[in-house]
């Protein structure tokens, strides 16, 4: 059975909240952080620094970076990420609320064949509630897609 663990920021903790309400769940789900700060992001998931302060730590590859970095502090074999923006910020530049979601799968038995992939989801008109239960909904989604196509034992 594959293990997860999850590193939010935009979500704030909706996606283990999902994970944990699953009857089971304690078979696969190791755990996970909420890592809303660039500090957080860096010291605990092992995001660049300069790439996340360059970016206001929402992109894909620190999404990459996060999901990689959960994977490595848990030690699980599939780990998931979030990170956005969940409302406009013109002070940011942000005109419309997005994000990012990013999966790891750590193959521990074959490192090679480790995997990273993100995508992005845009929310024009929707409220920050709305944003993280959407982006919340699309990771999942993209976990679950994805477990479908491996099939593992």
């Amino acid at each position: 059975m594959l293990t997860l663990a999850v590193a939010e920021s935009l979500t704030g903790g909706r996606v283990q909240a999902r994970m944990t309400a699953e009857s089971g769940s304690s078979a696969y789900f190791l755990g996970g952080v909420t890592a809303y700060t660039l500090e957080a992001k860096v010291r605990l998931l092992a995001v660049d620094r300069q790439e996340a302060e360059a970016c206001g730590c929402v992109s894909a590859r620190v999404a990459e970076q996060m999901a990689e970095g959960v994977c490595r502090l848990f030690g699980s074999d599939l780990g998931l990420a979030t990170t956005g923006w969940a409302e406009p910020s013109a002070a940011a530049g942000v005109a419309e609320p997005s994000a990012w979601w990013a999966v790891a799968h750590w193959d521990r038995a074959s490192p090679r064949s480790r995997r990273t992939w993100s995508g992005r989801v845009v929310f024009p008109g929707q409220d920050r509630g709305a944003v993280q239960h959407a982006v919340t909904d699309a990771v999942l989604a993209e976990l679950e897609r994805y477990l479908r196509d491996v099939r593992p034992a």
